[in-house]
């Protein structure tokens, strides 16, 4: 099962947000920064690589899919991003390490930012958890996003559990990723190919709510060899508490 939203070559779901993304680039609208904010989960990382490939691989071969909101594997970009050596890409997240997104990072990034695009190519500087950024490095980012060099693009993900300053939010556009009940269970069981009222007890399906969740959820029940169906939220949260994987995996 793929976690890992750089590998999702399929998006679904959220094509509304995202023709309304492309729309605005292929119109020379799209402002130099934008946020997708909404719950963990929810696709907002995935939303985000898909936007990247569309814009790096619409002259290269085996571009974007637009019609069906699919990566090509065969695509440079893809290869290129996966293996961390595209250089119009840029990522910072959360170190595993860190509580926070430090000021170093941004500094790094700055530097990249300060340089030349690669065949003057657009980039785009993706910034995930952009909620864990801390004080000393809000000052920096806010400076370098409001004046970035020409055909930079930056991409901020928020959970939208945790606030962000709105100095921030307020130089941005914003896009809410907000998923129904009844579309999180429709884009799981296309993820998983299966459907999820087989997989996982009602009681947890009803308390996680979005797809990353889920698929989280039975990634971890195969790795370790239990039953969902088995479990209510009481004892599930007893059970991760006790074998110590709540301090393990975030996202349970």
């Amino acid at each position: 099962m793929i976690l890992e939203p750089s590998l999702q070559t399929q998006l679904y779901g959220l094509d509304e947000i995202f023709n309304e993304i492309v729309h605005l680039f292929d119109n020379n609208k799209l402002p130099n920064k934008i946020l997708l904010s909404g719950q963990k989960g929810s696709g907002k990382s995935t939303l985000s690589y898909h936007l990247a490939n569309y814009i790096f691989s619409i002259k290269e071969e085996n571009s974007y899919n637009l019609k069906s909101k699919e990566i090509s594997i065969n695509n440079t970009s893809y290869k290129l991003i996966n293996n961390q050596s595209h250089p119009n890409f840029y990522l910072i997240d959360i170190k595993d390490d860190k509580k926070n997104i430090e000021i170093s990072q941004i500094r790094k990034m700055i530097n990249y930012a300060n340089k030349s695009a690669f065949n003057n190519s657009a980039r785009i500087i993706m910034i995930n958890n952009v909620e864990h950024i801390n004080n000393n490095s809000i000052n920096a980012l806010l400076k370098i996003i409001e004046e970035p060099n020409d055909n930079i693009f930056f991409i901020l993900i928020h959970n939208n559990n945790k606030k962000i300053l709105s100095t921030l939010r307020s130089r941005c556009l914003c896009f809410k990723l907000n998923l129904s009940f009844n579309e999180s269970i429709e884009i799981t069981n296309k993820l998983i190919s299966n459907n999820i009222f087989d997989l996982i007890n009602i009681d947890l399906i009803n308390y996680y709510s979005t797809p990353g969740y889920y698929l989280r959820l039975i990634n971890f029940a195969r790795i370790n060899s239990i039953d969902l169906n088995h479990f209510n939220l009481n004892d599930f949260l007893l059970y991760i508490i006790d074998k110590n994987f709540y301090k393990k995996d975030y996202l349970f």
